[in-house]
């Protein structure tokens, strides 16, 4: 099967009444979206009193400077492991560029960089991702589930978490409070 959608650098927004609870107003940021999948970071909720300086002692780093920045859910897969969303002005030895938009590094050396205050100028920390198998989304956005939104990088670095799902919904001139919950029936 094909992929018909390449969602990459883009942001998926969950529709009212999406049937997994785990992603009920969930904002994700798609880092890679092809023929053999798909994966993204959350970035519509924060993980409620944990910071950066929580996670740099876990893994032993000196916060440095580095400000006790919130936490966000990057979704429901293996969410002990840490992925930061950056801007392209800094890159270590696993860094993927993103469409051109953002970036995502997944190994402490881009903690390292933030805490000892030579890392990417924006960025934002989240454990865990959100991923498809092979055309699972392509599948998921032909159903009652998820919009799929173009933004630039004020979504991810210059929005309070909290207000993302509606911003994104914004950007597609859609008022939320105007969608149903349930999809039609023939």
């Amino acid at each position: 099967m094909e992929t018909a959608t390449f969602l990459t650098g883009q942001f998926l927004l969950a529709m009212p009444g999406i049937s997994d609870p785990r992603f009920a107003q969930a904002v994700i940021a798609v880092c890679a979206h092809d023929e053999k999948g798909a994966v993204g970071i959350g970035i519509g909720a924060r993980i409620a009193g944990l910071g950066l300086h929580d996670v740099l002692k876990q893994v032993e780093i000196d916060p440095g400077d580095a400000p006790d920045a919130p936490i966000h859910f990057g979704g429901p897969v293996e969410t002990r492991r840490g992925f930061v969303l950056h801007s392209r002005d800094w890159g270590g030895q696993d860094t993927i560029d993103v469409a051109g938009k953002w970036a995502l590094s997944g190994t402490l050396d881009a903690l390292r960089a933030i805490a000892s205050g030579k890392g990417p100028s924006r960025w934002l920390v989240a454990l865990g991702y959100a991923g498809w198998s092979a055309g699972q989304l392509d599948g998921e956005m032909t159903r009652h589930g998820w919009l799929n939104v173009t933004d630039d990088d004020a979504m991810l670095f210059e929005t309070d978490a909290a207000d993302r799902w509606a911003r994104g919904f914004a950007a597609a001139g859609i008022d939320p409070r105007l969608l149903g919950t349930e999809s039609g029936h023939a």
